[in-house]
């Protein structure tokens, strides 16, 4: 993890590691931050959601987590500082 981190030689946050992947894996070029990637795209409720839908979560006022929906109820995401991407 590496705050403002967006790629794999550097680390990267929750937003810099969605970016990558939508990038690398679907040529998509989503916003840098967390909160402005919120801003695009349309809101599903959690029963519609679908593999490689962007799950958002809101920390406090003005931080924002988000990481990549896998199914089963699952994401994967880079969490924090203390912790690398996996899956939760």
């Amino acid at each position: 993890y590496r705050l403002g981190g967006a790629s794999p030689e550097t680390g990267f946050d929750c937003s810099g590691f969605v970016q990558h992947v939508f990038q690398r894996s679907c040529r998509l070029e989503l916003p840098r931050t967390a909160q402005e990637q919120y801003g695009v795209g349309t809101e599903v409720g959690r029963e519609e959601l679908q593999r490689g839908d962007l799950v958002f979560f809101r920390r406090g006022r003005a931080r924002w987590h988000v990481g990549i929906y896998t199914g089963s109820g699952q994401f994967i995401h880079a969490p924090n500082r203390r912790d690398r991407v996996h899956i939760s």
